[in-house]
């Protein structure tokens, strides 16, 4: 059987010499912020070497080409013809987007 792990995201990378660290967060059941949203907190770490990430980089960016051109999201830079109220929301990270791709 294969394990898996959910992640909401990325955390943190790190880079010291020829190795990559990225710290894998997910939000938290019962720890809130001062808002009453859930902080995200540490989940797990992936490290490799700096020409494994040059690769994992290349093939998500192919993911997410992918993912563009199918509709699934859009990049944060694609937003200029949408109305006001819809690129506010945007701005606030309402939608499906990632910080990461900006």
């Amino acid at each position: 059987m294969t394990q898996e792990l959910y992640s909401d995201g990325i955390g943190e990378i790190t880079v010291t010499g020829t190795i990559v660290r990225i710290d894998l967060m997910s939000l938290s059941a019962t720890e809130r912020d001062a808002n009453n949203n859930p902080k995200p907190v540490f989940r797990q770490r992936v490290v490799m070497p700096v020409d494994a990430f040059a690769n994992a980089v290349d093939l998500m960016q192919k993911a997410l080409n992918g993912l563009v051109e199918a509709g699934a999201v859009r990049r944060v830079g694609d937003m200029t013809g949408l109305p006001a109220g819809d690129a506010g929301q945007q701005a606030r990270g309402s939608t499906n987007e990632s910080p990461n791709f900006n």
